[in-house]
C-alpha cells in the first residue's frame, strides 16, 4: 500500500479520523481536541474534509462576529482544521501548490463583505 492510499485510508471514517487525530505530534489539548471531534462528527471525512470543516466554522465565525473570547476556540479549531488538512495531504506533494492557492481564494472569500453566497456554499448560512 503506497503512503497515499495509506493516509487515505486513515481519514476517510471518523473512527480513522479519530485514530489520525490521535496520532498527531504534538497532541493537541484536551480541549481543542474535543472541539475537533465536535466539529467533524457532523460531516463527511477525508483530507478535503478537513478543510470543508475549518472553512465552514470560519464562515460561521465571521457571520456571528468572532471578536469575542467565546470564539477563541473556533478560530483554534478552524485553524487546526486547515493544518491538519495540509497533513493528511502532503503525501502529494504535486499537488499541495494548487491545493494551497485554492484553499487561500477560499478562506480569504469568506472575509469579504460581499461574500454571501459564497459563505452559503461553503458555510450553509443563508445570506441575509
Amino acid at each position: 500500500m503506497s503512503a497515499h492510499e495509506r493516509t487515505t485510508a486513515r481519514v476517510t471514517t471518523h473512527e480513522a479520523v479519530e485514530q489520525w487525530l490521535a496520532g498527531r505530534r504534538p497532541e493537541p489539548p484536551a480541549a481543542l481536541r474535543a472541539r475537533l471531534r465536535e466539529v467533524l462528527s457532523s460531516g463527511a471525512v477525508g483530507r478535503d474534509a478537513f478543510l470543508r470543516a475549518g472553512e465552514s466554522l470560519l464562515a460561521r465565525l465571521l457571520d456571528e462576529d468572532c471578536a469575542t473570547r467565546g470564539s477563541a476556540l473556533d478560530l483554534l479549531v478552524a485553524d487546526a482544521l486547515v493544518t491538519y488538512a495540509f497533513e493528511a495531504a502532503a503525501d502529494e506533494p504535486a499537488s499541495l501548490e494548487a491545493r494551497a492557492e485554492a484553499a487561500m481564494l477560499e478562506i480569504a472569500a469568506l472575509g469579504e463583505p460581499a461574500a454571501p453566497a459564497l459563505r452559503l456554499a461553503v458555510g450553509g448560512r443563508r445570506p441575509e
